[in-house]
């Protein structure tokens, strides 16, 4: 069975850091396709934070460029988002997504002001 938790959420200052590590088990195929972080801020939608493809090509939202940075660790079958200079609006759920794992319960982040 495929399973993926997500880790590293908490409460922090605004300007503060935390990293995110995401860990799936019982998979190999993981290490063939992209892996993403995605957020739910409270009363929106979720969206797309950042993403590393199977090749090492990354990309990020606008909002986070400059501050975040996503990696991978195939070997361990690990993923992570190193986040730096965080903001109140950086406040939400994080969700790894890493096909072919489920989505996973996520991690919360708190970023007060």
């Amino acid at each position: 069975q495929v399973q993926l938790v997500e880790s590293g959420g908490g409460l922090v200052q605004a300007g503060g850091s935390l990293r995110l590590s995401c860990v799936v088990s019982g998979s190999i195929a993981i290490r063939f396709n992209t892996m993403a972080w995605y957020r739910r801020a409270p009363g929106k939608q979720r969206e797309l934070v950042a993403l590393i493809t199977s090749g090492g090509n990354t990309n990020y939202a606008d909002s986070v460029k400059g501050r975040f940075t996503i990696s991978r660790d195939n070997a361990k079958n690990t993923g992570l988002l190193q986040m730096n200079g965080l903001k109140p609006e950086d406040t939400g759920v994080y969700y790894c997504n890493w096909p072919p794992a489920s989505w996973g319960q996520g991690t919360q982040v708190t970023v007060s002001s």
